[in-house]
């Protein structure tokens, strides 16, 4: 059967869909780019963002309109949603035929294939089906229930997700073949509970892989042809697997469930292990034995990093390891302790200055971005201005900046009323944009006249003023890219397409080169190349080759 899937939020999520791919396409399913030319509508997704969750909501709409025109299809939500609502969504939304939470998908083909027996039923016995409710919908739903928040290593070990991330597909395809990149996972789920996050009620409890089940799953991307692997984990460095404790199965250690978070509390401690002797394998020994254990391997990169808990060990092996990229995501949230309190971050501003220091110190030339919330239940314009000020001290390349909206199933819509205007939050929204670009702006400044590496994965086309005939017309720098914009009888002026060959750094910088054709540009696609940076605006660096 056909199958068209579609992945909304996250690169956890992208992971997921990959894993999926892989997965169904083993058992001759075929995938469409097109969800009118399939007969399995696969969405998976997110609950974090309100806009991603959107966009699921309309697509589950249009199909539902199809199946109401009489179209014979599966439609199957997977992902946080799907987690998060559970039932109620086959309630409120009856189009819906199966239910999958990301904990529960090395089940799908079952759900699928349950999903195609309801089908195959007379129309009398699906309208009894939808009649009754729970029972009949029970074997097309997979949702982890009370096991979500899972406390025991035995537990851990009756999740089947690890022999799922196990048989991927290590043949790169589509987007990342073209960018001959990869997301290899090394922790599922998260134990930090921030008040606006639902992930760890849909993701469930933090779960480590083994590290030499990472270490052999990065060796085979690599002699893939991978050119760069993103090690994922909502708290990546809170990665730490502890040898021999974990219940094994044929002689192999299995995933097991994470420490409590006091196990961070001590750089040392991290770096050193238990004093019992027992063997640990740290998030920095793991970026060391892939580093040294995969020289094939030209980047290894890694997000998201909790700030507070991100030891000097890790930034040891980060200088010593010339592959690893030089590059830190770790979201502040709010530059206000009130208010990080409120969303039970953790830590303070200073703390999270204290983090910022150390990494420039062993890292000068880091890249570093991170995610803020603007808006969130009781910020005041102090504590905004707070917010305005921790930016403009921090050298971010980049900030994700998103209002506060309420997520269902977060502990902030239970507590808080959500009593920031919305205008408000625009407003806010919209100045920190202002400031970000600034920083971004002098922060890219910097790379001017410098050589870098990059490794290129887009090509795009712009259209700018005829440079011969313009006359007095400039291009808009526009979160920097060049645009037209003309006024007056010039803005007949005929436009000329620019191609250009984009790519990133080891700091994930974006730089775009201009090249003289589309099949120059598609040359360089997937490859590293020597860039002479030579212009800087607040999101984009210009280069030539040399």
């Amino acid at each position: 059967m056909r199958v068209y899937l579609e992945t909304f939020g996250c690169q956890m999520n992208e992971l997921d869909s990959e894993l999926v791919h892989s997965q169904l396409s083993s058992l001759g399913y075929e995938f469409v780019d097109r969800p009118d030319e399939a007969q399995i509508v696969l969405y998976n997704t997110c609950s974090v963002r309100e806009q991603a969750e959107q966009k699921a909501y309309s697509r589950i709409g249009i199909v539902g309109q199809r199946k109401k025109a009489g179209e014979r299809l599966i439609l199957g939500v997977i992902g946080c949603m799907a987690e998060r609502d559970g039932l109620d969504m086959m309630r409120r939304h009856p189009q819906v035929d199966l239910l999958c939470g990301p904990a529960e998908l090395d089940r799908l083909p079952q759900l699928i294939d349950n999903a195609r027996t309801a089908m195959a039923a007379s129309t009398e016995t699906q309208a009894a089906d939808r009649a009754v409710g729970l029972a009949p919908r029970s074997a097309r739903v997979a949702l982890a229930g009370n096991r979500t928040r899972r406390t025991a290593t035995l537990a851990a070990a009756e999740d089947n997700l690890e022999a799922l991330d196990l048989s991927r597909s290590f043949r790169l395809s589509g987007e990342h073949a073209r960018r001959r990149s990869a997301y290899v996972r090394i922790t599922r789920g998260c134990n930090k509970f921030c008040t606006y996050c639902v992930v760890p009620n849909t993701r469930g409890a933090e779960v480590h892989r083994p590290p030499d089940h990472i270490v052999e799953e990065c060796r085979r991307l690599a002699d893939a042809g991978a050119l760069e692997i993103t090690l994922l984990g909502q708290t990546v460095n809170h990665y730490r697997y502890t040898h021999g404790t974990a219940v094994s199965v044929g002689g192999s250690e299995l995933a097991q469930v994470g420490p409590g978070l006091s196990a961070f509390r001590s750089s040392a401690q991290s770096a050193a292990g238990p004093t019992s002797g027992t063997r640990v394998t740290t998030f920095a020994d793991l970026l060391a034995r892939i580093h040294d254990e995969i020289p094939q391997l030209p980047r290894l990169r890694f997000v998201t990093s909790y700030p507070r808990d991100f030891g000097t060990d890790i930034l040891t092996v980060m200088r010593d390891c010339p592959r690893i990229c030089r590059y830190l995501h770790a979201p502040a949230q709010s530059g206000s302790d009130r208010i990080l309190k409120l969303m039970n971050r953790g830590y303070s501003t200073g703390e999270y200055l204290e983090f910022v220091a150390a990494a420039l110190e062993y890292l000068p030339d880091a890249g570093i971005a991170g995610d803020i919330i603007v808006g969130f239940p009781t910020e005041t314009d102090e504590d905004f201005e707070a917010t305005v000020a921790l930016v403009r001290r921090v050298p971010f390349k980049n900030n994700f900046i998103f209002k506060y909206s309420p997520r269902p199933g977060t502990a902030a819509i239970e507590r808080f009323e959500d009593d920031v205007p919305d205008a408000v939050k625009r407003a806010r929204n919209n100045a920190l944009l202002a400031v970000q670009a600034e920083v971004s702006a002098a922060v890219h400044a910097t790379w001017v006249d410098r050589t870098v590496p990059v490794l290129f994965d887009d090509v795009r086309e712009i259209v700018a003023p005829n440079q011969a005939t313009r006359g007095s017309a400039q291009p808009r720098v526009e979160l920097g890219w060049e645009r037209p914009h003309q006024t007056g009888p010039s803005s007949s002026t005929p436009s000329t397409p620019v191609i250009q060959a984009v790519g990133r750094t080891p700091q994930d910088l974006i730089v775009a080169v201009d090249c003289g054709s589309r099949e120059d540009a598609e040359s360089v696609m997937g490859s590293i190349r020597a860039v002479r940076i030579k212009a800087a605006m607040p999101l984009l660096l210009r280069g030539q080759f040399g």
